[in-house]
């Protein structure tokens, strides 16, 4: 007879605190705040004769975070009963692993696409892969999208996105 711990089943392996998770996205947390605050302070992070400067609010809301995340993270180390169980098994990290890399990847491919192309890709990948639809159903949706969301923005709204190649070539 074969014995089993709890959590060692086949993908519910350990794979992270719930403590290092905390400490970790926390950290991440203060990290980022203290840019917005840095950067916020550059352009003007007070109060002038007309109002508030462009960096008023996302100052003060990046020292929330600060603070919160600061307390978060103090917490964490000074606890005499760190929270030590498993934040993740295996097999759900895994599915969220399904997500997250392909995204990562569309975000970086915005930088070298544009967001147009790198959306088709995107959907297109994610409607095939995961959502196992056929190629019938996914061409024209991959397409459409971000056809209507360029008329959208870009004609209606005229807020620019970022282009890519095929824009650059079309005039855009």
């Amino acid at each position: 007879m074969t014995h089993v711990t709890p959590g060692s089943e086949s993908g519910n392996e350990h794979t992270v605190s719930t403590r290092v998770m905390e400490l970790v996205v926390s950290a991440g947390f203060i990290a980022v705040s203290i840019l917005v605050m840095w950067d916020s302070r550059r352009i003007g992070a007070s109060w002038a004769s007309d109002g508030p400067e462009a960096g008023y609010f996302p100052f003060y809301i990046a020292l929330i975070m600060f603070l919160s995340s600061a307390v978060t993270f103090v917490s964490n180390i000074v606890t005499r009963a760190p929270d030590r169980s498993n934040f993740v098994q295996r097999s759900q990290l895994a599915l969220v692993l399904r997500v997250l890399i392909p995204t990562a990847v569309f975000v970086v491919l915005i930088g070298y696409l544009g967001i147009y192309l790198s959306s088709a890709l995107f959907i297109a990948f994610f409607m095939w892969w995961l959502g196992k639809y056929p190629v019938y159903k996914v061409i024209p949706v991959a397409v459409a999208v971000p056809l209507i969301t360029f008329m959208m923005f870009e004609i209606w709204f005229l807020v620019p996105l970022p282009k890519g190649p095929i824009e650059a070539a079309l005039g855009y």
